[in-house]
């Protein structure tokens, strides 16, 4: 690279596709801004992003393989080489496989980095393990199968239409999507009408014609609610309904069972406004729906978006202008294509083996294994043990419920190896540590599965000791495991193979940074949709086959006022959380510019519930379940309300000793959850939030 060059990049901190400009002077990165250019981020840049050189050159990098030479967790490593670290993790991969088959080898991902997890499936695929691994069941995938299930595809809110009223649902896009959240802004100014469904006053609330504060954890009963409102008072789109849905009428029977005047008990939302607000969405056409992440973290997460999809269809909001609308897709090869994981190459007596297989999750659907299920292969041998596993971007520690659980269980494997940025209190636990490439070190093609409309170009503008990035990991893993066949000789020649049906090599994509796909309205008008009855499926036939609920069911949480009264004696408060602006999931604790905007893990209270406690800003307060207590300092505030705490998630502390792998339990939300059932019935979704707790100042 010469002097004083800018290259045309994207980011992939996150799975947002912001186009970035990268200034190289003398051949070193020296500044990341936003590009203006850019299809969705039109040159702005979170506060992630632009920390994107913090996390280049950060002096902890991971630059080096390391073994492990001391006991487990106690700090003490020695650096070796490449061959030798991936040798050694292909001989006990191949132990393992050898002496105890190969599902006592389980292949784990965390936050995408663009084709990681498909090449990780791929691996695990065609190391023949069926146990491949990810957070997809509490994260993004409950809304993609819901929607699958009952209209054939994901839609996307046509912001830029713009709608005449959105819906933003479990959705915090001000801190968690900035691009979405400029799209919102700017059709407000253009007079769409917002609606905000959340459990706290979020920036946006304030900007809300209806700002709606439910308890946490009982969307699905609001949405049924929504339902119940629409169909009885004639709101819903006829033609639409009559046209292209199945099973209206079955809906209409089964939401009798859900009155304003029931979910208002349920919900914490007044009959009244439960009317209003359906009303408000139904008569404020076209409209859109932003539902979050938050809506997937209970027993109802799959269900609740089911219901979610419904309400576009029943309002006629799905494929019209301004509506949640369809996107061509500029690749035929995506992440989730069998083309791509190779699912035929995992024989067939495997899939019975899969270490959750006895949840008997959605058929379709089932394909991984969920992270409860490993902690339970490991301590209890059920239904036999994992004994190895390879880990890539991922720290469970901080990020499965449960986490004493899951550090039992990382202590009692037999080898565990770890590729990562830096060191983790996950890494910290592992047999061989592998250093993995930031975004700025390697060429790639960035296509996210929330935003499938556009392909962007990732150009590698730096090199860090000897850091790889994770698709050549993989790569050369397979190759010592004798699968070299399934995979690439480089970056490039995967990228290539990527984008060969799309007539581009990857070369071609860098000069021409981006290609697209275009809006899809009514497409289902000429093609139907891509169910078996070509129709919506308000009722699914298919899941009622299968044996779950065929119609939105609403199940109390565990561990609720409702669900368990005498518990709320001794823990009288309801537990929820949320991401902040600064972190992805336990990333990013290292980084000055970011851990100084938010310098430490917080739980937010009520003054109310505050002065009853003896609980004052700033001090440090303990929260505890039935599993356990952790500490975070005390933020109040009445933006959330008296009956419930919000509380700081993926916190540990890199600049602690490693003797406590980073103060790992210190205020680590998932020391307070629960890993065991009940879980949601189709995706096998661990109750993350909206479960009781109780609150007392730190001594």
């Amino acid at each position: 690279m010469g002097a004083n060059q800018v290259v045309k990049s994207t980011c992939n901190l996150c799975h947002t596709p912001c186009g970035i400009l990268v200034h190289l002077m003398d051949g070193r990165a020296v500044k990341v801004e936003g590009d203006p250019d850019a299809p969705f981020n039109k040159g702005i840049l979170c506060t992630k992003g632009l920390a994107s050189l913090e996390y280049l050159y950060h002096p902890d990098r991971l630059k080096h393989p390391l073994k492990r030479v001391g006991e487990r967790g106690d700090g003490d490593w020695q650096r070796i080489s490449w061959d030798e670290a991936l040798s050694t993790i292909a001989n006990e991969l191949t132990k393992a496989r050898d002496n105890h088959g190969a599902e006592s080898v389980a292949i784990i991902t965390g936050a995408s980095k663009g084709y990681q997890i498909s090449l990780a499936q791929r691996l695990a695929n065609t190391f023949a393990t069926p146990n491949f691994m990810v957070q997809g069941s509490v994260c993004w995938v409950p809304k993609r199968n819901a929607h699958a299930i009952t209209c054939g595809f994901l839609p996307f809110p046509d912001f830029e239409y713009p709608p005449a009223c959105i819906v933003v649902w479990g959705s915090n896009p001000a801190e968690t999507l900035l691009t979405n959240y400029r799209k919102i802004i700017q059709a407000l100014d253009r007079g769409a009408k917002l609606i905000v469904i959340d459990v706290r006053k979020i920036e946006l609330a304030g900007k809300a014609d209806v700002w709606v504060q439910l308890r946490p954890g009982s969307d699905l009963a609001f949405a049924l609610g929504m339902i119940n409102v629409i169909v009885n008072e004639d709101l819903f789109d006829r033609a639409f309904v009559d046209n292209w849905t199945a099973g209206f009428d079955r809906v209409r029977a089964h939401v009798q069972d859900y009155t304003p005047e029931r979910v208002e008990k349920i919900t914490w939302v007044d009959a009244g406004e439960i009317r209003e607000v359906a009303r408000f969405y139904a008569t404020n056409k076209p409209a859109c729906i932003e539902a979050g992440n938050a809506v997937e973290h209970n027993v109802n997460s799959f269900q609740t978006h089911r219901a979610i999809a419904i309400l576009k269809a029943i309002t006629g909001n799905l494929g019209v202008p301004g509506g949640d609308i369809r996107w061509s897709t500029p690749l035929s090869v995506g992440r989730f294509s069998p083309q791509l994981l190779l699912p035929d190459k995992l024989p067939k007596d495997m899939h019975g083996k899969r270490i959750s297989a006895g949840l008997k999750l959605i058929p379709p659907f089932a394909s991984n294994a969920v992270p409860q299920s490993l902690v339970k292969a490991v301590l209890d041998q059920d239904p036999y043990p994992i004994r190895v596993a390879f880990l890539q971007g991922c720290n469970p520690l901080l990020t499965y419920s449960n986490s004493q659980e899951t550090y039992r269980a990382l202590k009692k494997l037999d080898f565990l190896a770890v590729a990562e940025m830096f060191m983790t209190p996950t890494a910290e636990l592992a047999d061989i540590v592998l250093p993995v490439a930031s975004f700025l070190e390697f060429d790639s093609i960035v296509h996210s599965p929330m935003y499938p409309s556009v392909v962007q170009v990732q150009q590698k503008v730096a090199q860090v000791g000897e850091c790889w990035s994770d698709s050549r990991i993989i790569s050369e893993l397979a190759k010592r495991l004798g699968l070299g066949e399934y995979f690439w000789d480089s970056d490039e020649e995967f990228l290539d193979y990527l984008l060969k049906p799309a007539g581009l090599t990857f070369n071609e994509l860098r000069k021409a940074g981006v290609i697209a796909g275009v809006k899809q309205y009514r497409s289902h008008e000429a093609n139907g949709f891509e169910t078996p009855s070509g129709k919506v499926e308000l009722y699914s036939s298919r899941l009622k086959e299968w044996g779950f609920d065929p119609l939105p069911t609403y199940y109390e949480l565990p561990e609720t006022p409702l669900s368990h009264p005498e518990l709320a004696k001794e823990y009288p408060l309801i537990l929820t959380s949320w991401k902040v602006a600064p972190f992805r999931h336990s990333g990013g604790r290292q980084i000055t510019t970011l851990r100084g905007s938010h310098p430490e893990p917080v739980v937010s209270i009520h003054p109310q519930t505050a002065g009853k406690l003896g609980i004052r800003e700033g001090d440090w307060a303990y929260i505890e379940t039935k599993r356990g207590r952790m500490r975070q300092k005390a933020a109040l505030t009445d933006n959330i309300d008296p009956r419930v705490v919000g509380v700081d998630y993926g916190w540990w502390f890199p600049e602690k000793e490693a003797s406590s792998l980073h103060g790992w339990a210190e205020s680590n939300i998932n020391i307070l959850t629960d890993d065991q059932p009940p879980y949601n019935r189709e995706m096998g979704t661990t109750n993350l939030r909206g479960f009781l707790c109780k609150v007392y100042k730190a001594s």
